[in-house]
């Protein structure tokens, strides 16, 4: 086969996701019937006698080597899941979580790639039969692999260094598929966090598909965060250089590494510099630019060589009607620091968070809440994986106070992804086990929090 023939594309250039429905199928049904079959062992060994929290953590630990052994095995929906799921990797027990940095450090960087055949044959599809001419040099081997796409090393016609997103042929079917399986194990995989509905967060991942698949509509975000943070000493946010359905091309990041990085080697000072910073980035987004970005996976955040902040990946992106945070979270979360819950209970009461009808007294609702109100009663917290197993399980136990909270209250739907990042950044800070002024971010950054 010559160059040309490969650019014009080929019988081969078959979609590189779909072609492996029927495996991918088979291997995420596996899930539920593992997951099934381990809480039936478990429910024999506690009519044996064992203890019930003995029993519980030997099935969460083997339920989570299952689950992200499969998902970590395969792209689209499934590695997807794995990455929102991810940042919640502070609260299990450190028996699994080890391992499960390891695992997603080799998700993040090393999924396998697309062929080049593969690769030419959709920037012929996107650029035309002469896309090389877009480039003086484009490098086959891709410098990163994620879920619907994976990005190559090249330089612009013009001398620019840039990256080049390639979109999977047949990413969308893939995605779709994956997460159509996923939804069925739903309530087993809430076996993995006990007190955890899983369900939405699957739902959610299914309605951003078609927005991610987007790339035109990331592009659109991503330039509105490039023209805003321009300027800015701490992040940088590339620029957007061309765009096609299923090609993206933005300038290079000079990365060095990676929050991902830093979670498993950095040292104590660039774990709290960058945490402070990755942190202030989230807060500060819907304030300068009218949207939330989406995606907390610390893979998202690289570690430029000038010791700056770049982040990447503006498919998923929250567009806020107010084009800020919701003001009423400020105003709760000022009250709740002041101790104020009479009308911290009355303000969830006329958000939607308490649903008419339902009872909830303030000491239950202060021991729920207690994860995100203690990061703001001092002028610095320190985020860690013990701190944050200690309010998982709080939360989980169905004897506490907090656990009566967490299935009475209610989760507006305007409100999921904001939740959803929400708690994603606390997941991360406290895998940095990062030392930060939260309080001062909030005062800054969130609408309402300030006042008195």
């Amino acid at each position: 086969m010559t160059p040309n023939e490969a650019d014009r594309g080929s019988p081969r250039q078959e979609s590189v996701l779909p072609r492996r429905a029927v495996a991918r199928t088979a291997r995420l049904a596996s899930l539920p019937l593992g997951l099934a079959g381990r809480a039936t062992i478990g429910f024999g060994k506690r009519l044996a006698g064992v203890p019930s929290e003995t029993v519980l953590t030997e099935v969460q630990l083997r339920t989570a080597e299952q689950i992200f052994k499969v998902l970590g095995e395969l792209k689209g929906g499934a590695m997807k899941f794995g990455q929102a799921m991810s940042v919640f990797e502070s609260a299990l027990p450190e028996e699994f979580a080890a391992p499960y940095r390891a695992t997603l450090t080799r998700l993040q960087d090393s999924a396998p790639p697309m062929d080049p055949v593969t690769v030419h044959g959709v920037l012929a599809r996107e650029f035309g039969p002469r896309w090389r001419s877009r480039f003086t040099s484009f490098d086959d081997n891709p410098t990163a692999a994620a879920s619907i796409g994976q990005v190559h090393r090249a330089r612009w016609h013009d001398g620019r260094e840039v990256a080049v997103k390639v979109q999977y042929p047949g990413a969308g079917e893939a995605l779709d598929a994956d997460l159509r399986q996923i939804s069925r194990a739903a309530r087993l995989l809430g076996q993995l966090l006990p007190g955890t509905d899983i369900k939405p967060l699957v739902e959610e991942l299914r309605d951003r598909v078609v927005e991610e698949l987007d790339y035109r509509l990331e592009a659109q975000a991503q330039a509105a965060f490039a023209a805003e943070y321009a300027e800015d000493p701490d992040i940088v946010v590339p620029d957007v250089v061309d765009v096609t359905d299923n090609v993206l091309v933005s300038s290079w990041l000079d990365s060095v590494s990676s929050l991902s990085r830093l979670i498993a080697e950095g040292t104590q000072h660039e774990r709290d510099t960058y945490g402070l910073t990755y942190v202030r980035f989230l807060f500060s987004g819907p304030e300068r630019t009218g949207m939330l970005h989406a995606d907390p996976h610390p893979g998202n955040f690289r570690v430029l060589a000038d010791k700056r902040l770049g982040v990447v990946d503006y498919g998923a992106v929250a567009r806020l009607p107010e084009r800020s945070l919701p003001s009423p979270i400020g105003r709760l979360l000022r009250r709740a620091v002041d101790d104020d819950w009479a009308a911290v209970t009355q303000g969830l009461r006329d958000e939607g968070f308490i649903k008419p009808g339902i009872d909830l007294e303030v000491d239950v609702l202060r021991e729920y809440l207690t994860p995100f109100v203690e990061p703001a009663q001092v002028e610095r917290f320190r985020f860690t994986r013990e701190w944050m197993r200690a309010q998982v399980a709080r939360i989980n136990n169905p004897r506490g106070p907090a656990f009566a909270a967490a299935i009475k209250l209610n989760l507006p739907p305007s409100y999921l992804l904001i939740h959803r990042v929400w708690l994603g950044g606390i997941g991360v800070l406290a895998q940095l086990e990062a030392q930060a002024p939260f309080r001062a971010v909030l005062e800054e950054s969130l609408p309402g929090f300030a006042e008195n």
